[in-house]
């Protein structure tokens, strides 16, 4: 079972996200980077995979900071056998789209059997990465999935739709599959062995792909929101809030 996992970094959400001087991104060199977290879980349900069904684990990237490696180190430490980085002279800001062709060029030598990646990313919650792989790819793609299992070269599959419906489905492999929830919450990888893995593990390099003139969009414009109002706070008991409410409401020509 060849399994490889697309792992992808988002600027963290937990943090103030400065925008560069000219308004059109973030301002990358003042951004900490996190892995996006439904990535994680695709790292778990690989490794899952791999400790039932056999086989091996690649985890691959794009480098568009220096700190990849640590992240494709943590990959090695929670249980991937390869690491793989994409790089190439871009931008941080490469969006998704885009990173889907790159991955794309270097996922198709590798001949997996199943293809996994986070069901979208926290930063433009686009959710195209895997149905875009599954194109490149040509392979079957299934999303929003809760947990999988892997028998006989068919993909059992756990997948949420909207209204809390679900559904159990069988994929043919080779498939692309967009976790949402790993099977199991991701594992803990101490910073002991993270560390050690950094001084013997190799991560192989792969030169990205011409993208092409329409694999991405442009962003011509970030801006913070501007504050334009205030809130009224209404006192008193509750028949007095109610009587401002509908005066309020009556004089807005809502009533």
């Amino acid at each position: 079972m060849n399994i490889v996992v697309a792992l992808k970094q988002i600027p963290s959400m937990a943090d103030e996200l400065p925008l560069n001087a000219q308004g059109s991104n973030l301002d990358f060199d003042e951004v900490d980077f996190v892995l996006n977290e439904f990535d994680e879980h695709a790292l778990e349900q690989a490794v899952l995979v791999k400790e039932k069904s056999g086989g091996a684990v690649t985890a691959l990237g794009v480098d568009l900071i220096e700190a990849l490696d640590d992240v494709l180190y943590t990959a090695l430490a929670k249980g991937a056998d390869k690491a793989i980085k994409i790089v190439g002279d871009f931008e941080p800001g490469a969006d998704s789209h885009t990173q889907a062709a790159w991955l794309a060029a270097v996922i198709r030598d590798l001949s997996p059997d199943l293809v996994l990646t986070g069901v979208q990313a926290a930063n433009d919650l686009d959710g195209q990465i895997g149905p875009m792989l599954a194109a490149h790819l040509d392979l079957p793609y299934v999303g929003v999935v809760t947990g999988l299992e892997v028998a006989q070269g068919v993909a059992k599959v756990h997948k949420e739709f909207a209204g809390g419906v679900v559904a159990d489905i069988e994929v043919d492999l080779p498939c692309v599959a967009g976790i949402q929830a790993a099977a199991k919450p991701p594992r803990y990888a101490p910073i002991s062995k993270i560390r050690q893995i950094a001084k013997t593990a190799q991560i192989a390099e792969a030169e990205a792909a011409a993208a092409g003139p329409d694999a991405g969009v442009t962003l011509r414009r970030m801006a913070k929101p501007v504050a334009t109002g205030r809130a009224d706070m209404l006192a008193g008991d509750a028949k007095q809030v109610a009587a401002k409410i509908i005066d309020i409401l009556t004089e807005r020509g809502l009533l």
